[in-house]
């Protein structure tokens, strides 16, 4: 009886998975190059199949599928699978979308233990774990990793079609930022200050690294300016100050930079200096991490090369806790600068790109010979549009910004007549000098006042002014300040026991005089009423 059951069992799936065969083969033959989605979904309805098992079986025929292997499957669910109720169906789906699809990420037996206490506030019996399991597997997985914040999730299942490709040098600049990790120290003390921030520019046909910009500031419009700056102009003379002999080749104005969506690239200042040098800004897509992958993967490189640094963190949690990098912290942040410049011009350049299989180098001095590199028109007016401004007024000992004083013999004209605050344009890297747009509607360069003084970074100069803070913190005694607190405390206290007692002494002679001619000199006329008028 058992064996004529399982023959008409297997008989039954045979000749369904030759209707299924017939039905598959007739829709390839109507749409031998691209499926109509509409023809699939009445064909899997027609089928009582799922759309994703008759896309299976789909791909299984045109890779020359038998019959045999479209009933591969039995109907019907699956041993072992149980269905719930609908209140405890809807509950289960409830807190898996309420509890379990959530950025805090929490465990999966941290939702089954939800559901058995939801189950129980509701008088019902708690589900089997493997059927909370098989629910959370219904999820589609990129909406999972979505809400989770499983950033890996997402990324293996989001489709890339496009990509970002150039024609020519500079015709596309990819600008990022990412925190370094590494710990650097301060130039004198040598103590840890912290992790900086690295802003990186790349040219995507060449793969080159056209600029760079490293400060210990978060993130800003500054940062992508001067970011800019570096990229644009000749950078021969920066890498001799830094004792750096590889070349750097890169220069000149890209035709569109490609950056996120970032408050710093949304600045108008930012979009308008660009505009006005005929830059494009192609914004990143929101949600589309893979448009700056080119980026990106050059950010993971340095970062690579980092951690081989004294100081560095890990991305490895148990690392992390064996190691730490504030006490190994060794590298200032001109030291760090140096040593990624090293690393771009030294390695990075020179080695082969997986993508054009070729040294990024080689492939911009093969373009170099026709490349028509496009400089800005006027190069002080380009310098002063990408800096950073403050409004100062102009003072008869000149301009002060950042407890530094400038001068210029040209202001001399403007002093006393000139009552608005003027924009004062500045570079951070360099306050040795600033730029004052004058009343006229021109920019006049001014110095340092005391031309002895040497040229400083921003971040040097507030530096320095915590520390002199600091250290007159520590130069004020205590002792005496709480010492001199208490004598004036017991001064007010005494002059206010002085006072009261004199007040009081005074209202009792008072009170005795009421009504009295004490004190009267009866023998002198006391002027009458006519008198006083």
């Amino acid at each position: 009886m058992d064996d004529d059951t399982n023959d008409y069992g297997e008989r039954t799936r045979w000749n369904e998975a030759c209707r299924r065969e017939e039905a598959i083969r007739k829709l390839v033959e109507r749409y031998p190059k691209s499926l109509s989605g509409q023809a699939v979904a009445d064909l899997a309805w027609e089928l009582d199949l799922s759309r994703a098992t008759l896309y299976r079986m789909i791909k299984l025929f045109r890779a020359g599928g038998t019959v045999s292997s479209l009933m591969d499957r039995k109907r019907g669910r699956r041993q072992g699978h149980r269905a719930l109720d609908k209140d405890r169906e809807a509950l289960v789906r409830r807190t898996i979308e309420g509890f379990y699809l959530k950025p805090t990420r929490p465990s999966f037996a941290q939702l089954v233990r939800q559901v058995q206490i939801a189950c129980a506030a509701a008088g019902l019996a708690p589900p089997n774990w493997r059927t909370i399991k098989s629910r959370v597997e219904e999820v589609d997985l990129r909406v999972r990793g979505r809400k989770r914040g499983e950033s890996e999730v997402v990324k293996a299942t989001t489709a890339t079609p496009g990509a970002l490709s150039a024609s020519r040098p500079l015709e596309f600049v990819q600008i990022d930022h990412t925190k370094v990790d590494v710990f650097v120290v301060d130039e004198e003390t040598r103590l840890p200050l912290g992790r900086p921030w690295l802003t990186l520019a790349l040219d995507i046909f060449s793969r080159m690294v056209t600029g760079l910009y490293l400060t210990m500031e978060a993130p800003s419009r500054l940062s992508t300016s001067l970011c800019i700056l570096h990229s644009v102009f000749d950078k021969t003379q920066w890498l001799q100050e830094r004792g750096i002999h590889e070349a750097w080749p890169v220069a000149g104005l890209p035709g569109t930079i490609h950056v996120d969506n970032g408050a710093d690239f949304r600045s108008h200042a930012f979009e308008r200096a660009c505009r006005d040098n005929g830059i494009k800004i192609d914004w990143r897509p929101p949600g589309t991490p893979h448009f700056g992958g080119h980026i990106e993967r050059l950010i993971g490189t340095q970062m690579g090369a980092v951690h081989l640094l004294p100081g560095s963190t890990s991305s490895n949690i148990e690392e992390r806790r064996q190691y730490d990098a504030k006490r190994h912290a060794t590298l200032t942040l001109r030291e760090l600068e140096r040593y990624i410049a090293l690393e771009i011009v030294g390695q990075y350049h020179h080695a082969i790109d997986g993508a054009l299989r070729r040294p990024p180098i080689a492939v911009w001095r093969q373009q170099e010979s026709e490349l028509v590199l496009r400089l800005p028109n006027d190069r002080m007016q380009f310098w002063i549009s990408f800096l950073p401004e403050a409004e100062r007024t102009l003072r008869p000992t000149g301009i002060h910004l950042f407890n530094i004083r400038y001068w210029s013999p040209a202001l001399a004209t403007d002093i006393g007549r000139t009552k608005a605050r003027l924009i004062v344009k500045y570079d951070p890297r360099d306050l040795s000098r600033i730029f004052v747009k004058r009343s006229s509607g021109s920019f006049v360069e001014a110095r340092y006042a005391d031309v002895t003084l040497a040229p400083i970074t921003l971040w040097e100069a507030q530096a320095a002014r915590r520390k002199l803070n600091a250290q007159g913190k520590r130069e004020i005694d205590m002792h005496v300040l709480i010492r001199t607190a208490l004598s004036q405390r017991e001064l007010i206290e005494q002059a206010k026991n002085k006072t009261q007692g004199r007040r009081l002494a005074k209202t009792n002679v008072d009170d005795d005089e009421v009504g009295s001619l004490r004190g009267v000199d009866s023998s002198k006329p006391v002027p009458s009423v006519e008198d006083l008028d």
